[in-house]
């Protein structure tokens, strides 16, 4: 199965909404694409037609695929009801409740064959699977036994592309600093570098992205402006933003279906113009056949 894996610098920089338009992207080029993330944290959950319960965000991904939800597009879902505990609901049903500790030491093994089993269950109607991360890939006091970032993307076998949100300031820090923790064989993995949610003339950050491309080598994929009033859950449930209540799997703003497709189609637009898609597109070619 074909695919890409967006990581970010940070929460909260706009994986989910990426993920989301090229999910589009790719679906009105005619690709079976599917959404993915491993593991999702959210109390604003989403019932598939068969009854199992999964991440809201992965629901809205499929939807902009043009796809019915399932349970393999986000096998593991926690949610959290307290500081320090959290409901696990495995392959869509009620596990069991853990601490971030005992979750940790307990569920690692199961994790990792969970998402195996989800990915060749895709990978039996999709060519494409669009994989999301989670928080940041370079945790080093966690990476040991993370089952969301690099070790998704070697499950799958997929090139990465790192996002970074310049809005909240810090970006060429983020950027390196993340870069420089990779080990060598996950610095490989990373295909290019998107910068998010930028505000301003895109024409005063071609020094930084020169600069950038430098000092990493990584190629910058793309200078995505602020998109105002298209929101999608992140996997930082418990910040203020994520705890809005929404009575559906709706994108924010949308009142109906209609509505709901033309964000779909707008934020594909938004992305279409201001990403290299065809450098995308040719980055997952190139490492399919690579790796076949």
């Amino acid at each position: 199965m074909k695919g890409i894996m967006l990581q970010g610098t940070a929460s909260d920089v706009g994986k989910s909404v990426l993920a989301t338009g090229i999910c589009r992207l790719l679906a009105r080029k005619g690709k079976k694409v599917a959404p993915f993330k491993s593991q999702n944290m959210s109390n604003n959950s989403y019932i598939t037609k068969d009854g199992k319960e999964i991440g809201r965000a992965q629901a809205i991904q499929a939807e902009a695929a043009k796809t019915d939800a399932t349970v393999y597009m986000n096998p593991i879902l926690l949610k959290p009801k307290s500081d320090s505990i959290s409901e696990v609901v495995h392959l869509g049903k009620h596990y069991e409740r853990f601490s971030g500790r005992a979750y940790r030491e307990q569920f690692f093994e199961l994790g990792i064959e969970t998402i195996k089993k989800s990915l060749a269950e895709l990978s039996k109607d999709y060519e494409y699977v669009v994989i999301e991360g989670a928080g940041s890939p370079v945790e080093i006091n966690l990476n040991d036994r993370e089952i969301v970032n690099m070790k998704v993307a070697e499950l799958a076998d997929v090139p990465v592309f790192l996002i970074a949100d310049i809005d909240r300031g810090g970006v060429f820090a983020s950027v390196v600093g993340t870069l420089s923790l990779l080990t060598e064989a996950e610095l490989a993995r990373i295909k290019g570098v998107i910068i998010n949610k930028f505000r301003g003339d895109l024409e005063l950050f071609t020094d930084g992205v020169r600069w950038l491309e430098e000092k990493t080598g990584k190629k910058i994929v793309g200078v995505v402006p602020y998109l105002h009033d298209v929101y999608i859950e992140s996997e930082d449930s418990l910040s203020e933003q994520t705890l809005k209540k929404q009575t559906n799997h709706q994108l924010q703003g949308a009142t109906s279906d209609i509505d709901q497709e033309i964000m779909f189609e707008r934020l594909a637009d938004h992305l279409e113009a201001h990403l290299d898609v065809d450098y995308v597109e040719d980055v997952i070619e190139g490492w399919t056949k690579r790796h076949a």
